[in-house]
């Protein structure tokens, strides 16, 4: 059992729209048990829309959570069984009104792995084309341009403090420019 936690016992505490939040009871590995609170959440998507001059499609929109406006990069949450990819398409779409011809995958990123089990796929769209932007009925944004080298800066000074942007961004400047630094 080295490493691991056996769950004993799980009890759902609140059934919300976005999130389900458990109390479980679980055997830790030197057969004491323990109690963990887990919220189950869907999963969601991340893209980071790239021009051919090397900008970066960006939405910043409040969080409520945090009470303010955030910086971030077009995303948005997994439907039950939707495919990543597709989910990533519509999001983009829906937000900036760009679709692209090439997505690559820049991996998974867990945002809090202590509490949730938040998966949030992150991918790389090139080759983009205008459209039409399809907001939710609740959903307000604003897009804009953003270039690349501009926000790896802002990530690495603390301006831009979404996780999955960080990631997200850091991941597509170290892909583009490797281990050179900006002057």
């Amino acid at each position: 059992m080295k490493l691991s936690e056996k769950t004993l016992s799980s009890e759902l505490l609140y059934e919300g729209k976005i999130i389900n939040l458990y109390r479980d009871t679980v055997e830790l590995e030197n057969h004491t048990n323990a109690m963990r609170e887990v919220v189950h959440h869907p999963g969601g998507v991340s893209i980071v829309a790239l021009t051919e001059d090397e900008q970066v499609y960006m939405v910043r929109q409040f969080r409520y959570p945090y009470h303010k406006v955030i910086l971030e990069i077009p995303a948005g949450k997994l439907s039950p069984g939707e495919d990543p990819l597709e989910c990533g398409k519509r999001e983009l779409e829906e937000e900036t009104g760009m679709t692209a011809k090439q997505y690559e995958n820049l991996g998974d990123f867990y945002p809090s792995v202590g509490y949730v089990d938040e998966v949030i796929y992150c991918y790389l769209a090139t080759g983009l084309t205008p459209t039409q932007q399809h907001l939710d009925e609740d959903e307000f944004l604003d897009v804009e341009l953003i270039p690349l080298k501009t926000l790896y800066q802002m990530v690495l000074s603390g301006e831009i403090q979404d996780g999955k942007t960080q990631s997200a961004i850091l991941k597509v400047y170290c892909k583009r420019y490797g281990n050179s630094r900006i002057n």
